[in-house]
């Protein structure tokens, strides 16, 4: 549902939106990743709801601030900050 209105996004963004092909892992590489690392800190099924939300902040900051390969040793907050000074 959150992206059933792509297409306006499309045309009011000029970015491109992809969907991955269902049961095919390998096609959301940076997803895949992520879940992989949130497992360090919650196994698969575990529910959220225990949890107060500093402590998943805490974890948020962990994952944002961990350099990644794929951003040639970067972190997420680096690229953002570098991919929106670009825009403002």
């Amino acid at each position: 549902m959150e992206l059933a209105d792509h297409k306006r996004f499309t045309k009011n963004t000029n970015t491109d939106v992809y969907f991955c092909d269902p049961s095919s892992p390998w096609q959301r590489g940076t997803n895949e990743n992520t879940n992989r690392l949130l497992r360090q800190y919650f196994p698969k099924k575990t529910s959220l709801h225990g949890f107060d939300q500093s402590y998943l902040d805490k974890i948020a900051n962990k994952l944002n601030n961990r350099p990644r390969r794929i951003l040639n040793y970067l972190t997420p907050n680096d690229m953002i900050k570098n991919h929106v000074a670009l825009t403002t």
